[in-house]
């Protein structure tokens, strides 16, 4: 097996925390800062990241055709990372401050504008970066390995800044005791956010530049757009490539509800005090570690498409088992010692169990490659890698509508004060959102065991492309001597 330098993953891994600052303002702040900061209606909040997203996910893939076809003395996928540092920053911020408007419609266009500029802005980093993999390692086993370490910092850059929204810019204070709508706060919240992503960027693009940055072996023939475009739609309709993404329709879908109805989950359901918003964050975080440790250990035990779909299933069963419970009546009522550790418990496990399937999802996307290349002839590792990142923002955004919808359709109060909400609503909620994420965990299990690729395949798959590179090497003018 080729290892690669744990320098590399370190350094391959950073570069995700720039996604995870992305995905975790997107998921867990967007709509709380909209719809009771800004106020606008849930819904529209929703719609409008939805739209935004879906519009924004088809420049991902015109980003990864891009990049596998970069020429350049530092590769096809450094050029671009050096490129997104300033719009990524800029993007962000501009995000988290809207003008002061009074027309909502004319909010609304800002809003799916900003979220546009810093969803293309990511991806000109998030994809070449994540298309890496591949080319680290082509090893079955070790491409999991490797891909750990990008979903362990991915957390930790937007649990990070989870934790110094909750514990510092967005604390209660004696004149906002409710601390999630001070707007001060997001300030902070997005100038801390962008000097992260500056940051992770760089380290990505430098860690990994002595190795990868270099002029490509072959590169995709060039063709008018007509063909180039006939080209990218045959490249995705991979069977496998279109497993992966059905399944993670799905999943991704199912995570953008979870995280976009988390502020409302804590806040008004649990009606968390001040320390278990801060508390919260390092509970996810040792799932998130969970995760980094359990995953190879569920590769190797039951091969990556069986561990994806049992792992997604005891997640979503951990997960739910707190809702179910309380409507039930037998998880313990707010306010009693044992509600807040007990709930983490579950938070705790569910996340680890959850991540799984995320990390095996990536490293079974990374051996699609090698399938591709038998059919095509050529490596397109940004082309998949940006049509998963297409997959992710769309479903997101059906989360987050889903979310914003349930909300809506509950009859969640406006400007809601924790503990004052009506009963009935907060049974709604809890109800809709379990059946929910049931029917989508269910749905991308389904998907998850129809994958077509094994560990035996790939390793036939690699032999073979060795030898068909050993005998092209073997007739080049070189090869003749």
């Amino acid at each position: 097996m080729t290892r690669v330098p744990v320098r590399i993953k370190l350094a391959y891994g950073m570069g995700a925390m720039a996604y995870g600052v992305k995905d975790n303002g997107f998921s867990v702040f967007l709509l709380i800062f909209y719809n009771q900061v800004i106020g606008l209606p849930a819904n529209l909040v929703g719609l409008a990241v939805m739209i935004a997203l879906i519009i924004d996910a088809f420049i991902d893939p015109v980003i990864g055709h891009l990049s596998d076809r970069t020429d350049t003395r530092w590769g096809r996928r450094h050029p671009w990372l050096y490129a997104s540092v300033i719009p990524v920053a800029l993007s962000w911020f501009l995000l988290w401050h809207p003008p002061a408007l009074e027309n909502q419609t004319l909010v609304l266009l800002y809003l799916i504008g900003s979220a546009i500029l810093v969803r293309s802005a990511i991806a000109m980093s998030e994809v070449p970066s994540i298309a890496l993999l591949p080319e680290l390692t082509r090893d079955y086993r070790e491409r999991t390995d490797v891909l750990r370490y990008r979903f362990l910092f991915g957390w930790i850059g937007g649990l990070a800044l989870l934790w110094l929204a909750y514990a510092v810019f967005l604390a209660p204070t004696a004149d906002q005791p409710a601390g999630l709508l001070r707007r001060e706060g997001y300030d902070a919240y997005a100038l801390t956010g962008a000097a992260i992503m500056v940051v992770a960027i760089l380290i990505a693009a430098i860690g990994t530049h002595k190795r990868m940055a270099r002029p490509p072996a072959k590169l995709p023939e060039r063709k008018p757009l007509k063909a180039e475009l006939r080209a990218i739609f045959g490249t995705l309709r991979n069977r496998a490539f279109l497993t992966l993404m059905a399944a993670g329709v799905f999943a991704y879908a199912n995570q953008g509800l979870n995280f976009a109805t988390s502020t409302y989950m804590q806040g008004y359901v649990w009606e968390f005090p001040a320390w278990a918003f801060s508390a919260w964050p390092v509970t996810l975080l040792v799932g998130v570690v969970f995760a980094f440790l359990a995953a190879p250990v569920v590769s190797r035990r039951f091969g990556k498409k069986h561990g994806a779909a049992l792992t997604a299933g005891l997640a979503v069963l951990v997960g739910m088992a707190p809702y179910v419970l309380r409507l039930l009546g037998i998880f313990p009522e707010n306010g009693d010692p044992l509600t807040i550790p007990l709930f983490f418990a579950f938070v705790t496990a569910a996340t680890g169990l959850g991540i799984c399937p995320m990390i095996l999802t990536g490293s079974m996307l990374a051996d699609v490659i090698e399938d591709s290349e038998m059919r095509t002839g050529y490596r397109e590792e940004g082309l998949f890698f940006a049509g998963n990142l297409f997959m992710q923002k769309c479903v997101t955004g059906i989360g987050t509508f889903a979310a914003g919808s349930l909300i809506t359709m509950v009859g969640f109060p406006q400007n809601a004060v924790p503990g004052a909400v009506d009963p009935a609503v907060i049974d709604r909620l809890i109800l809709v959102f379990v059946i929910l994420t049931a029917l989508f965990v269910t749905a991308a299990i389904t998907m998850f065991l129809r994958y077509p690729l094994g560990e035996d395949d790939h390793n036939s798959r690699i032999a073979t492309l060795a030898a068909r590179e050993n005998g092209l090497a073997a007739q080049s003018p070189s090869g003749l001597g």
